[in-house]
């Protein structure tokens, strides 16, 4: 109705004008992509810090002739270009979905009303803004009234309301009302280049996971070069080695230390991800937010659209009938477009009644109601706690009741706060809502809800859904001090007539309590809510403001794609973990021995080709086939804690066993050759250990990863001897790597206990 008011009154810019706004570069592009380039995803892959290293390694190695210690290149130029795939084909799964996700704007040109893509805008453009949009650049109101946000670009949380003059600011965006606004500043001229940033700010957060493989790389990046040249120095220099010997020593003992395929297993875990989720029309602005999610053990639920669907409809109006004109003449005259004001008008289709030369105010999340001055009276329609007086509210307990026990929600016309007309709205529950709920509570997520409703009437929505403990709930109201906060969110499991800025609060006071918070909605009123959160996730009916705040967004509104977003979490999460053990185990006995080598001064044990084959068939095949398994349990300690007390018990039982091998063959004069071969049986005995132990509880498919694994480097052994440098060992070698072999399997028994004693965390009770 306001749009035909707004398109009669004004003309747009013409075809001609667009054009030359066009050539001009007056354009409203955005800067930011959503994926990155094929050149960009293969340049990402190939030229990394420690592929230079191999290059540099291998160059060194072909110019000592070593040809068959350069195994270790297939194996690096395969996990480049399966990280190249992987992530070209995530990238166009997610490209192909981000068409759907393209933000329009109503634009009046040549006195018609169209729609625009916000790309597409030009300065001069004439748009109609309506609550929950994003304003997508600077502007000047020409008509109309809305009460904007511009927390996004101050901090702010209050309203502004703008009128014909006033300036908008693009990032802002509407809460309520509508106009029509000529764009003053678009592209690199206006905040626009910056809107995504802005908006995006809370998704940009990288979990703890990212965060710890990516410290462990640098700390291998920045010690490799040292122990490197040190090796190669005191190997020419003070043992007198050969340069042929002294380089494949060097070599062996940096490749070990290298977690070449640590960061790549989680990239193509998190792109895999993404691309599985993106087939299910659900939106990652940041791969990132999965892992997030694997970690929330609560999570914030809004009632409309979430366990409710998003259509409403009026279920009565009760009162005096005598009103029942001037509440046509309410709905068509305020501006809001919300679903509930949509659902009253479909109520009273055909009615175009309207008060002329009133004084309009629409509706606000921070009073709960809107108000039109009219006939020398003023109206209010909103929540009846807000716009009737104790006594009226008294005398219609019985309905109020009545109805909130149903689930309805109720709406009050009220003149000077006395009540005129009550309107009943219901939204049905989701169907997929309790076996959504039942499936989080079943693995420690607890459900809370948080909406502006009245707590009584959410507080039986929540009960038909499932929820645990529905019936625990509080009114927002009367929460006043951080106490009030702390002491609500662990005693209450619905929180009703929750004010915008509430919702943050009770977001902060669940992270004092040392909990994850995920926070869903779609409306403007969550956006300070889901910026608070550890992920937010907006529904793809909602606002454009919401989607554009959140990290994820369920573009086909279902919530019970939660499961499946939460449970690839858990599994990237677990299985990255897992895998990252056998990583670490390598890295870390490969600098132990590598320090010691240095201090003790004897020839490091294992040749590049030794360390290559253990790294294929203790780490390399088995962490990718664990990665790609289903885990649903969700993580509770840190990754960097969890992943080193894993590794540490293997890692420092390899580097004894293998230290004192070498020193034990010196005093029994065992050839060099059968050290370096006994070496690499004792390394892979732990390697499959370890195995074995983060593979629990054996399932059948982990038995078959382990026996492809051992079969593959027992056949490369045996036939492929002469690739791999292992020799025919003596009988003394034997019965002294035997003897190893023993001390080995009990040692890993002591470390591994010693450890697990050292990690075990005090559990965080679950929230109920």
């Amino acid at each position: 109705m306001s749009e035909n008011r707004y398109v009669e009154k004004y003309q747009g810019l013409s075809d001609t004008e667009v054009s030359e706004k066009q050539s001009e570069g007056k354009i409203n592009k955005v800067q930011e992509k959503t994926t990155s380039s094929v050149g960009a995803i293969i340049a990402k892959n190939i030229f990394t810090y420690f592929n230079l290293i191999f290059a540099v390694l291998a160059a060194m190695l072909i110019a000592v002739g070593s040809y068959k210690n350069l195994t270790f290149l297939p194996v690096i130029i395969a996990n480049v270009l399966i990280g190249i795939i992987q992530q070209i084909r995530s990238k166009k799964v997610l490209d192909d979905l981000s068409l759907l996700y393209v933000t329009n704007y109503d634009t009046i040109r040549n006195g018609q009303l169209k729609k625009v893509g916000s790309e597409d805008l030009v300065e001069g453009d004439i748009i109609l803004l309506k609550s929950g949009q994003q304003i997508p650049a600077d502007a000047e109101v020409l008509d109309g009234q809305m009460n904007v946000n511009e927390s996004l670009l101050t901090g702010e949380a209050d309203e502004i309301e703008k009128t014909a003059g006033s300036e908008l600011k693009s990032g802002s965006f509407a809460v309520s009302g509508d106009c029509a606004a000529r764009l003053t500043k678009v592209g690199a001229e206006s905040y626009a280049s910056q809107l995504t940033l802005k908006a995006k700010k809370a998704k940009t957060k990288q979990g703890e996971m990212i965060r710890s493989i990516e410290w462990i790389i640098r700390i291998a990046g920045i010690a490799i070069i040292p122990i490197g040249a040190a090796l190669l120095y005191e190997s020419l220099k003070l043992k007198g080695l050969s340069i042929h010997d002294s380089v494949i020593s060097m070599v062996g003992a940096v490749i070990g230390m290298i977690p070449e395929g640590l960061y790549l297993l989680a990239t193509v875990a998190l792109a895999l991800s993404a691309m599985r989720l993106a087939l299910k029309k659900v939106l990652l602005h940041d791969m990132h937010s999965t892992e997030t999610l694997a970690r929330v053990d609560v999570l914030c639920v809004d009632k409309t659209g979430t366990i409710t669907g998003d259509d409403m409809k009026v279920v009565g109006v009760y009162g005096d009938e005598q009103y029942i004109p001037v509440l046509k003449k309410y709905i068509n005259t305020v501006p809001d477009s919300n679903s509930t004001m949509l659902a009253i008008r479909d109520y009273f289709s055909g009615n175009v009644m309207r008060f002329e030369g009133s004084d309009v105010k629409p509706f606000s999340s921070a009073v709960k109601y809107s108000q039109i001055t009219a006939d020398g009276k003023i109206y209010r329609l909103g929540a009846p706690e807000y716009v009737v007086d104790q006594a009226g509210l008294s005398e219609n307990h019985d309905l109020l009741d009545q109805h909130e026990m149903n689930g309805e929600r109720v709406l009050a016309l009220s003149s000077e706060g006395r009540p005129l007309l009550f309107i009943a709205i219901e939204n049905e529950i989701r169907k997929s809502a309790p076996d959504t709920f039942r499936w989080f509570k079943d693995r420690d997520v607890s459900i809370r809800v948080i909406s502006g409703d009245n707590p009584v009437t959410v507080s039986n929505v929540a009960r038909k859904a499932g929820i645990e403990n529905a019936d625990k709930y509080c009114d927002c109201t009367t929460l006043k001090s951080d106490a009030d906060y702390l002491s609500a969110v662990e005693k209450y499991t619905v929180f009703g007539r929750v004010k915008p800025e509430q919702k943050k609060y009770l977001v902060r006071a669940f992270h004092a309590k040392k909990h994850k918070v995920a926070m869903t909605g779609d409306g403007v009123n969550d956006i300070l809510a889901m910026k608070e959160a550890d992920c937010s996730v907006a529904m793809g009916s909602g606002s454009e403001a919401a989607r554009q705040a959140s990290q994820v967004v369920l573009l086909d509104s279902d919530f019970s794609k939660m499961k499946d977003i939460v449970g690839e979490g858990r599994r990237d999460v677990n299985n990255i973990t897992r895998s990252a053990t056998l990583f670490l185990y390598k890295n870390i006995f490969s600098l132990l021995l590598a320090l010691f080598s240095i201090i003790i001064g004897f020839k490091y044990p294992l040749d590049p080709s030794q360390v290559s084959l253990v790294s294929t068939f203790n780490i390399g095949i088995p962490a990718f086939l664990l990665a790609l398994e289903d885990n649903q349990k969700r993580q509770e300690g840190r990754f960097i804690k969890t992943t080193l007390f894993g590794a540490m018990p293997a890692a420092l039982t390899s580097f004894f066993s293998i230290a004192f091998l070498v020193l034990f063959g010196q005093l029994f004069s065992i050839p060099q050759s059968e050290i370096s071969t006994a070496s690499v049986y004792l390394l892979s005995l732990i390697g499959f250990l370890i195995l074995g132990r983060i593979s629990r509880p054996m399932s059948l498919y982990h038995f078959v990863v382990f026996v492809i694994c051992v079969v593959g480097i027992f056949v490369c052994s045996k036939y492929f001897y002469f690739i791999f440098s292992i020799d025919n060992i003596s009988l003394k070698a034997l019965a002294l790597s035997g003897v190893f072999a023993i001390a080995e399997i009990k040692i890993m028994d002591w470390f591994s206990a010693l450890f697990e004693c050292i990690q075990r965390p005090k559990r965080r009770p679950r929230v109920s």
